[in-house]
């Protein structure tokens, strides 16, 4: 009884977990703009945390670079099953500018499935928060909350 209580408290206030994996910081600090007074994307519920062991939406920005593919793939582990992944602009789906560089070894859904698509370069904070809620709804479907 508790635990379905517990669930649908947790659909309604979505902790996210940023991860960079070589942006160019342009979509970062839109990320980072919903959470001041201007957009305030708190309102909705979605807080931002610091571990990814407390995550339930993963916002990925930046095309994967060699580098950072392991310790993506290893941060994408330690967050708790069911997740949604958001990748947010143009670089994860495609690389962008940096498409076919030596270091770059993705688009994301290569590594990892991705829920939710946010398009634009540097992707724009409404569309940012837009990608978040579809992400919100792909999380109760996927937890059976109606």
């Amino acid at each position: 009884m508790f635990d379905k209580l517990i669930e649908k408290s947790r659909v309604k206030s979505p902790w996210i977990y940023h991860l960079n994996t070589g942006s160019c910081n342009g979509c970062d600090i839109e990320l980072v703009s919903l959470l001041g007074p201007r957009y305030d994307v708190e309102r909705l519920g979605v807080k931002l945390t610091g571990t990814p062991r407390h995550a339930d939406i993963v916002v990925v920005t930046g095309p994967v670079t060699a580098q950072s593919k392991d310790r993506m793939l290893r941060v994408l582990s330690q967050v708790p099953e069911p997740r949604v992944i958001v990748a947010v602009g143009s670089c994860p789906a495609s690389g962008n500018v940096f498409k076919e560089s030596y270091s770059v070894v993705g688009p994301l859904d290569k590594w990892v499935h991705v829920d939710v698509q946010v398009g634009g370069c540097a992707a724009k904070p409404e569309a940012i928060i837009d990608g978040i809620l579809k992400g919100v709804e792909i999380l109760k479907e996927k937890r059976g909350i109606k």
